[in-house]
């Protein structure tokens, strides 16, 4: 009976997790007519792809697509590389301070990012950085909470006797990273990654900021479709659907390692 409600109970929660995508790809393949249909259709109607059309010749999609998908993986893989190597520094190397970094990094996520805005954006004027992808990506190469995420994952599934027996053997630091560090932190890492990225593709303000209207990305694309004087929901909501399918391949693509680091924990635990 409790392993009943259990799956009842998980089912009820990702029926209305999954079911406000569903309803958004319903309306989205149907005319802005279907919005006041009494009882409300439940099933894909067949114009889709012809709202589809519409979204790519109302704004640059294709652009915001791509500059999104550059941005956002640019910046996942820095974020897994760089924190990586620092929260490996911090678990198991030995220098100067080391404790006092991590507690300045660590404090460094108490900081609301809207403080930083202003002065950032007076930097990317000054070398001249505005309207670029440069703006976007070099300022999230790398974050605090990547840092310490990968640090305290490290603590634990890296045995420090492992890099005991590597440096035995002629190991260096660099070469113990390549070769023990970076397939021990995998699992954490494609969980970093998939947050970073989703993080980065959903970025408004910033982007908002920085570019100009003619180089959007997803998110500044959709809010130009719901801008005008009459709101075309069937419009913005085909451009969201569009713009959820490289969140849902990235989830897909990390999902083996996501559920695989999942489990080591649980094991672990």
């Amino acid at each position: 009976m409790r392993r009943r409600l259990t799956y009842l109970t998980l089912l009820a929660v990702a029926f209305f997790s999954v079911f406000p995508l569903y309803y958004s790809v319903v309306v989205a393949s149907r005319h802005n007519s279907a919005l006041a249909e009494v009882p409300p259709p439940l099933l894909p109607g067949g114009n889709f792809f012809a709202n589809v059309a519409r979204v790519f010749d109302t704004v640059p999609f294709a652009m915001a697509l791509l500059n999104s998908f550059l941005v956002a993986g640019s910046i996942a893989v820095a974020v897994m590389f760089f924190s990586t190597l620092a929260g490996f520094a911090f678990a198991k190397l030995s220098f100067r301070g080391k404790n006092i970094l991590l507690l300045v990094t660590v404090a460094t996520m108490m900081v609301p990012a809207q403080l930083g805005i202003i002065p950032l954006y007076m930097l990317m004027v000054k070398i001249e950085w505005t309207g670029s992808m440069y703006a976007l990506v070099v300022p999230a190469l790398v974050n605090a909470f990547g840092v310490f995420f990968m640090t305290q994952y490290l603590s634990r599934a890296l045995p420090t006797e492992l890099l005991e027996a590597g440096r035995v053997d002629g190991a260096t630091t660099w070469r113990l990273f390549w070769h023990v560090v970076l397939p021990t932190a995998r699992p954490a890492a494609a969980v970093l990654g998939m947050l970073t990225f989703m993080s980065a593709w959903n970025d408004y303000f910033w982007p908002l900021v920085v570019l100009t209207p003619e180089n959007p990305t997803v998110q500044v694309a959709l809010s130009t479709l719901a801008s005008g004087y009459v709101n075309d929901y069937v419009l913005g909501l085909s451009g969201t659907a569009v713009g959820t399918l490289p969140l849902i391949l990235v989830f897909i693509v990390l999902g083996k390692q996501i559920i695989g680091g999942i489990m080591q924990g649980a094991v672990k635990g």
